[in-house]
């Protein structure tokens, strides 16, 4: 590629960056910014069952190397659903939940030159398709499968980031006492763990009032439910 056109083409990220950094403030205020304590109530729990069965999406075309993992074109959660039921069972957790906070973080457009930008501006920002940060990457990888990887590989390689969420997810699950005494379920608690940390997630389960942040992550969880436990069959 020539200068010339190295030039245009950053000059078209800058542009995004600049779109995209502002809509990030207002859709999401901060990558997982939350409180326990809020007089905001928990909303309804969550079915169990999805909506009936489909045939999932098709993975990424590509070498069988790469796919589904190698970004490429627009990003759509439910074509990682072979990945999420894979790496959902090696960790032990539920892949309708984990599909559905891939549907959670895919609020913003998972491009690697343009994560690796927004850090660079950013550098507490999180990384890869399930937006996980630095430091959950590093305190979840030991003795794991992929203990050897980086976090700063989670841009490219999709199977990868599925892979330490799944595996993030059992970490918070082994957190939580044997009988909340919150009125959120076992899925809805590990999502606000997800987002917001082990510590706000067991002060969401001793009965600590969910915050309205925390709260819109509880409301998309539950607009994604039924299309994860579709994309997952």
């Amino acid at each position: 590629m020539s200068e010339g056109q190295q030039g245009s083409r950053w000059g078209r990220w800058l542009v995004v960056g600049v779109l995209v950094a502002a809509g990030w403030g207002i859709v999401h205020g901060g990558d997982h910014p939350t409180t326990a304590s809020s007089d905001a109530s928990p909303s309804a729990t969550p079915s169990p069952d999805g909506a009936a069965p489909s045939a999932s999406a098709p993975s990424p075309s590509g070498p069988a190397a790469t796919a589904p993992s190698k970004p490429s074109g627009r990003y759509d959660p439910a074509d990682y659903a072979a990945p999420v039921r894979r790496y959902a069972a090696e960790a032990g957790v539920d892949p309708q939940l984990l599909m559905a906070i891939l549907y959670n973080e895919s609020y913003k457009p998972h491009d690697p030159e343009l994560e690796r930008a927004w850090q660079r501006g950013k550098p507490e920002a999180s990384f890869g398709i399930a937006n996980m940060h630095r430091a959950a990457f590093d305190d979840t990888k030991p003795g794991r499968p992929f203990a050897d990887r980086k976090w700063e590989e989670l841009p490219d390689d999709r199977d990868l980031a599925v892979q330490a969420a799944a595996w993030h997810l059992h970490d918070l699950a082994g957190q939580l006492p044997a009988r909340p005494s919150a009125p959120l379920n076992h899925d809805e608690l590990l999502a606000l763990g997800y987002n917001a940390g082990a510590g706000n997630m067991l002060a969401f389960a001793r009965g600590v009032k969910v915050g309205s942040q925390a709260q819109s992550y509880l409301d998309r969880l539950h607009d994604n439910w039924a299309k994860s436990g579709t994309a997952v069959q």
